[in-house]
């Protein structure tokens, strides 16, 4: 080890095995499938804040945040601004529109609108990408304790790998929800912590810090210039509009947590709580990059880690300025937030697996054996993340950036098969296809053909704008060429318009319509 204190590792072991009970404690609870995918719906809405919290913040916030904010400035920010305007769009009809809909899985609703086809493509799109979102996060948090201890990485990666699926394997999702609770709670206070260090840790105190970011443009957002090739604030407004849309409308992760929750009214209430505190912590670990540079500017210390290994930043300077214990605490909080996620999504990724795969090729099979077939799924699962980590360890690319462009590629266009669904009558399956294999068609070309060393180079007809605009494009192309070819296809089943909002909001105002008639007494003429 190098510049590591015992204290830290202790605080840390601590709230691992605090972890790890907490599976276990749940471990005998797990007797349905109901009780380990959606806890038995039975969750309060202020845990349900933090698991909604928990699950769109990851390693990602604690890691590449800081050291994206400490190499530039906040662009990375902008998507996360996003997330305001797709609540208000979709908080009061998604939500208990779901709920109503599906048992478990979210691609159950593409599979009742457009056919199995459709919820088949949907659930591995998620599949697909959840396994490259996990594989980052458990690369950047074994890089965390990398950075800390001069362990060799890959080792980390399968001790943090192993101990994750041993507590999801056996604690379900209720598991995975409390220790969430937790986890926020320390992160809270640990970010605050460190924050308070930063501000008044440098010569001037907060005043300087500010002044001199300031005079660097590291608060800056980016570019205005409406320039698609490059990541300008509108770039990333767009991708961060269809990334969140993506997240609350086909997202399993997102979508699991409207199901746990005891009610429609608590599951809006813990929707709302916990997509409102995801911005001020993405703003939060921004503003510990830049002060975490202006620490070193105004100190004339030199920095820890070169430019390019920006990433590493922050856990450096845990470890070499906070003191002993409170800076395990911190890293307590990190440990928490990858291996909390990556729980998450083990769990989400085998209900999937249960829901839309298993139960539809073996329909006569008894919960009993569903239960089992999906921890063997959170097993094998977890042990092809870890392969994912090792391979991204190998290949040393930078976190943030590459992980924005991988999740903007592989979701596939569910966002735009969710648009179509929903607020078309006329998508069919047919359509729904053609809009899909396009989306497909364009990803490929551009993927392959984008960037400064493109797999390949087609001179003039490489794909030249942002990388994070493939994603975008892609969904707004399942629904406009799904839409137009649905008309090369018979009209659905008018039945199908009930699966839609205007039916959905047809059904609740028919509802609210018998709730207002007058009641009359029993025995009278009416």
């Amino acid at each position: 080890m190098h510049n590591f204190r015992w204290p830290d590792l202790i605080v840390v072991l601590l709230y691992m095995g605090v972890l790890i009970g907490i599976g276990v404690y749940f471990a005998r609870r797990q007797t349905s499938t109901e009780r380990y995918f959606v806890a038995k719906r039975s969750i309060p809405h202020w845990a349900m804040a933090f698991s909604f919290l928990a699950t769109l913040m990851t390693s990602i916030t604690f890691v590449a945040y800081p050291g994206s904010a400490y190499a530039g400035n906040w662009n990375e920010l902008v998507p996360g601004f996003m997330v305001i305007i797709v609540l208000l769009l979709t908080w009061r009809v998604v939500i208990p529109f779901y709920r109503q809909m599906v048992q478990m899985s979210a691609y159950e609703y593409f599979g009742k609108r457009f056919g199995y086809s459709v919820r088949a493509y949907s659930a591995l799109g998620f599949a697909i990408g959840a396994f490259s979102k996990m594989g980052f996060v458990i690369y950047l948090l074994s890089l965390t304790i990398n950075t800390m201890t001069g362990w060799s990485l890959l080792p980390v990666i399968m001790i943090a790998g192993f101990i994750t699926i041993f507590y999801t394997l056996f604690g379900g999702l209720e598991a995975v929800v409390w220790t969430e609770v937790l986890q926020g709670i320390v992160l809270w206070v640990g970010a605050l912590i460190c924050l308070a260090y930063l501000l008044f840790l440098p010569p001037g105190g907060p005043a300087a810090a500010f002044k001199l970011a300031a005079a660097n443009h590291k608060f800056d957002l980016g570019s205005w210039d409406f320039n698609l090739n490059q990541k300008t604030v509108w770039v990333m407004l767009l991708y961060g509009f269809f990334w969140n849309l993506q997240k609350y409308t086909g997202d399993q992760t997102v979508v699991q947590r409207y199901l746990i929750a005891r009610s429609d009214k608590e599951a809006l209430k813990g929707a709302a709580a916990g997509a409102l505190m995801c911005l001020p912590v993405w703003t939060l670990f921004m503003l510990i990059g830049t002060l975490v540079w202006a620490y070193y500017h105004l100190t004339g210390t030199a920095a820890p880690v070169q430019a390019s290994e920006a990433d590493k930043v922050f856990p450096q300077f845990l470890i070499t300025k906070i003191p002993a214990g409170l800076a395990g605490l911190i890293m307590a909080a990190l440990f928490g937030a990858g291996m909390s996620s990556l729980a998450s999504d083990l769990n989400c990724l085998s209900a999937v697996g249960v829901q839309d795969g298993y139960a539809k090729f073996y329909p006569g099979s008894t919960d009993r054996q569903r239960l089992v077939a999906g921890r063997w799924m959170v097993a094998v699962s977890g042990v092809i993340i870890i392969l994912i980590a090792t391979a991204i360890a190998l290949t040393g690319e930078r976190a943030l950036s590459l992980y924005f462009l991988v999740s903007s590629i592989l979701t596939g266009g569910i966002a735009g098969i969710f648009i179509l669904a929903f607020l078309s009558r006329r998508a069919n399956q047919g359509g729904v296809w053609v809009g899909i294999i396009t989306c497909l068609l364009f990803t490929a070309w551009a993927t392959f053909s984008s960037g400064k060393n493109p797999v390949f180079d087609l001179g003039k007809h490489n794909f030249v704008l942002a990388g994070v605009m493939i994603g975008v494009i892609g969904h707004v192309l399942v629904v406009v060429v799904g839409y137009a070819a649905s008309f090369l296809f018979p009209r659905p089943d008018p039945a199908m318009s009930a699966l839609t909002l205007w039916g959905w909001l047809e059904k609740d105002k028919q509802k609210r319509g018998e709730y207002s008639k007058p009641q009359t007494l029993a025995g009278e003429v009416s």
